[in-house]
Formats: structure tokens, C-alpha cells, sequence
């Protein structure tokens, strides 16, 4: 990437060389991995809205909450080899952003959050 085009506020790892194939490589493969968990992740939260017995909805729990972890794995590994980058936020606007939605749930929540966004 031409660094002139680069955000300041970017954060990445050097990338981990790959071979430029038609074939997959490790980077495909790992990326291919963390949609199919991104995907499932979601089909998992859909089943959890929706399962009406305790039992199915305590291990579909125990499976969302595995594959989320894997997920996490794979996001891990992908900007610890520079796969993956990130955008750093200015302190200034996530301190803005936090304020607005505690702001929101002190005045919109019928029930009160006990404390729970702080």
C-alpha cells in the first residue's frame, strides 16, 4: 500500500508473505475460516432468539459461545499477520459516543440497567 495513502491512525501488523497462486494459501484458507465463523456466529444468535426449550437453548449457548471464541482465534491470527487492519478512533469521539448511548439508556429504558453501561 503507498504509504501517502495510508490513515494515521491505522493499525496492523507487517504482513505475513504469502504465494501468489491460483491456488489457496494460508491466508485464504484462515480468511475463508473467519467467514464461515462470522456466519455461524449469526445463525447461532438467530436460534438462541428463537429456542423456546431450556435445555436446546443452554447448549446452543455453550455452541455460539465455542464458535465465537473461534472466531476471535481467527481474527487474531489474521492481524497478528497483517491480514487484517484496524482504524484507531480518537479518544476524544469513543469518550463522545460512549457518553450519547449512556445518556440514552438513563433516559430511554423503561426498566433501569442497574449500573451495567458505566
Amino acid at each position: 500500500m503507498d504509504q501517502s495513502k495510508q490513515s494515521p491512525n491505522q493499525l496492523k501488523n507487517p504482513k505475513t508473505k504469502v504465494p501468489k497462486t491460483p491456488q489457496m494459501n494460508d491466508r485464504d484458507f484462515i480468511n475463508d475460516m473467519l467467514a464461515t465463523e462470522k456466519y455461524m456466529t449469526d445463525a447461532y444468535s438467530n436460534a438462541l432468539n428463537e429456542a423456546s426449550h431450556e435445555a436446546l437453548y443452554q447448549d446452543i449457548r455453550t455452541i455460539f459461545n465455542e464458535t465465537q471464541n473461534s472466531q476471535r482465534q481467527l481474527f487474531n491470527l489474521m492481524f497478528e499477520h497483517g491480514w487484517y487492519k484496524l482504524e484507531a478512533e480518537e479518544q476524544q469521539k469513543v469518550q463522545q459516543k460512549h457518553q450519547q448511548f449512556y445518556n440514552y439508556t438513563t433516559t430511554q429504558f423503561v426498566y433501569p440497567t442497574n449500573g451495567m453501561m458505566q
